[in-house]
């Protein structure tokens, strides 16, 4: 078993996301971003089959897709999409998320 406590583990950085490796193996990968106010991961896509999930752990955005589609995101939201989907987010507060990828990348 292994234990992790993202909040502890991972601070904020005003100069961009800061990102923090959770697990990795074979079957999945989790990642903690924290992003500052105003920060964004931008939308993107992965040309590979998988999906991910995107948690909010803290804070308020907006979850980004294809098109400009925006959907609000908010402490406890989840987003799972293909990989191969375009997502991504904008922190309107200090956001903590939690990233889910399977298979890993």
């Amino acid at each position: 078993m292994k234990k992790v406590n993202v909040i502890e583990a991972n601070d904020f950085s005003e100069t961009g996301m800061k990102k923090l490796l959770v697990h990795d193996s074979p079957y999945f990968k989790i990642l903690n971003f924290n992003f500052k106010a105003g920060q964004e991961l931008p939308v993107h896509a992965h040309d590979i089959e998988g999906q991910v999930s995107l948690v909010v752990l803290e804070g308020k955005g907006e979850f980004l897709g294809k098109d400009g589609a925006i959907l609000p995101a908010t402490q406890g939201d989840v987003l799972i999409s293909e990989i191969a989907e375009p997502h991504g987010i904008r922190a309107g507060t200090d956001l903590r998320l939690l990233v889910t990828i399977t298979p890993p990348i």
